[in-house]
């Protein structure tokens, strides 16, 4: 999976490589270095990402794709292709594939795996000479990554015991839950969730749950 087919074609005699919506912009660099830094920013997302060539193979998983796929997710990857693990889903997942690549078609799916719903999007894009791709987009399985929970936790002061809170409020958890799993009172998290508010300025809990959900992926160092 080396990002070639990120690479736009190269004009005879000449290494300009101009956006179509940006006809006067500057030459760009060789777009080998290009196609690593694109590669590179897909892998500070985080969405999993997963990109196929028109014949579905796999041209490019990001890390959030990786981890997604490792960890229990509908889809899986075999033989460098995707395909979904129940035969009704993985019907659902060729139709998608197909209507991107030949209609230049979106499509949004719903898989239910165990007790969970999963989302992702299959989104059509041009490949020059690479033919047409399809970009699947995995829904997130928390509203932020671990680490990102962290550095707002720092930022706004909160304690350990605030900061498990908040990850748990982040990964869909009630208050009731939370006690249960943190073998604490329903009081005490609500103290927790209580101060959490008063630091961070939020009105409610869905309040607080939107701010966390717009914090940058801080995954490459998490990763690290």
């Amino acid at each position: 999976m080396d990002g070639t087919l990120f690479s736009p074609p190269a004009a005879p005699g000449s290494r300009r490589y101009p956006h179509p919506a940006f006809p006067d912009a500057p030459d760009t660099a060789d777009p080998a270095p290009l196609a690593h830094c694109i590669t590179r920013v897909l892998d500070e997302i985080d969405y999993g990402v997963i990109l196929l060539s028109s014949a579905f193979s796999v041209a490019h998983l990001n890390h959030a794709a990786r981890r997604e796929l490792a960890g229990g997710h509908p889809l899986r990857l075999a033989g460098g292709h995707l395909y979904a693990r129940s035969a009704e889903d993985d019907a659902l997942l060729a139709a998608a594939l197909a209507a991107s690549r030949d209609q230049g078609l979106r499509r949004m799916l719903t898989f239910q795996h165990g007790e969970r719903r999963w989302m992702l999007a299959v989104v059509p894009m041009a490949g020059g000479g690479a033919g047409p791709l399809s970009l699947v987009v995995l829904g997130k399985s928390a509203a932020c990554e671990t680490l990102s929970a962290d550095g707002f936790a720092r930022w706004y002061g909160l304690t350990q015991a605030e900061a498990a809170v908040l990850l748990a409020l982040s990964t869909g958890l009630r208050p009731g839950t939370i006690a249960q799993r943190q073998g604490v009172a329903l009081s005490t998290v609500r103290t927790h969730i209580a101060r959490i508010r008063d630091k961070t300025g939020a009105a409610s809990i869905a309040e607080l749950l939107d701010m966390i959900a717009r914090l940058p992926p801080l995954v490459g160092a998490l990763r690290d």
